[in-house]
């Protein structure tokens, strides 16, 4: 059984249903998941986490158990500053006006926009295996492009992407998962069947495609505002990487947060690819550990 003592619940907001898991008594943390999966990602590390942290793991606006907009124009249900604000309502509805914050993958790029659209709310914030959307696409070469080429498929317009993916989600699940030579292995099964379950649903598929297609547009738009203005993450910053993953191996990604980060930087490459929670749980809930507390 995954998470021992937490509870699963919902958080009703005035835009749909958040689901999350939940326990511990300590100041406030906050998780949240990468894509194609939900917070059963956490479940290696939380349970420790939750020894000295109110831990929270939401599946994030789209995903997994949570309330999934449809497909709009504008995509703004699935900008990173609407999803930041949905994380932000579930924290204050739980009581949580501050905590700490944790992301990885798309779960890391909702953590940028919240630690910089919230920024008194955020007092410490780790991204796991990312650099700053913008950096990606404003760096785009053959490497970036074959290596995440999900992410031109995923943005490509409504219902095309959805459509494609939804003559067999679980394998497109399957292999998404897998692109990164990562053994299937590291997901332990409960885990992996609630990935699964979420992709059976075509709500899940057409918030996944919305998030990308948020990020080639709004989210863009709201990127160069914050850069144009200055604005950048003021509390302390954790980055994580995969020594063997693309990130590490495409960027110099503490030189490239340093540009986004006023307060004091730190991080590493763990040995892992991409899924570091559930790759190399030991590493990551060490480095995560020393980071919030400091």
């Amino acid at each position: 059984m995954l998470f021992p003592g937490f509870t699963e619940e919902f958080v009703d907001l005035k835009q749909g249903r958040i689901r999350l898991r939940r326990a511990g008594t300590g100041p406030a943390l906050l998780m949240l998941h990468g894509m194609p999966q939900t917070h059963m990602m956490w479940n290696k590390i939380a349970p420790q986490l939750a020894q000295t942290y109110s831990v929270v793991c939401p599946d994030l606006t789209g995903y997994g158990g949570s309330y999934k907009p449809g497909a709009t124009d504008d995509h703004a249900p699935y900008s990173k500053r609407r999803m930041a604000q949905d994380m932000i309502d579930v924290m204050g509805a739980l009581g949580h006006e501050t905590f700490r914050l944790v992301g990885h993958d798309r779960g890391a790029r909702v953590a940028h926009r919240l630690a910089l659209d919230h920024e008194k709310a955020v007092n410490h914030v780790a991204f796991l295996d990312i650099v700053p959307t913008i950096e990606h696409f404003e760096r785009t070469d053959m490497d970036f492009a074959m290596g995440y080429y999900h992410w031109f498929f995923l943005a490509q317009p409504h219902p095309f992407p959805e459509n494609l993916i939804n003559l067999d989600a679980g394998l497109w699940v399957m292999n998404q998962s897998l692109r990164h030579k990562t053994a299937s292995a590291v997901f332990e099964q409960e885990a992996l069947d609630d990935y699964l379950k979420a992709a059976a649903d075509p709500g899940t598929i057409t918030a996944i495609c919305e998030d990308y297609r948020a990020a080639t547009k709004i989210d863009l738009v709201h990127d160069k505002a914050a850069r144009a203005v200055g604005q950048k993450i003021l509390c302390p910053a954790l980055v994580l990487w995969g020594a063997q993953g693309l990130v590490g191996r495409l960027y110099d990604p503490l030189e490239v947060w340093a540009r986004y980060c006023a307060g004091r930087l730190s991080g590493k490459a763990l040995n892992a690819a991409h899924y570091l929670a559930e790759e190399a749980p030991g590493e990551t809930l060490a480095a995560l550990s020393a980071f919030l507390v400091s």
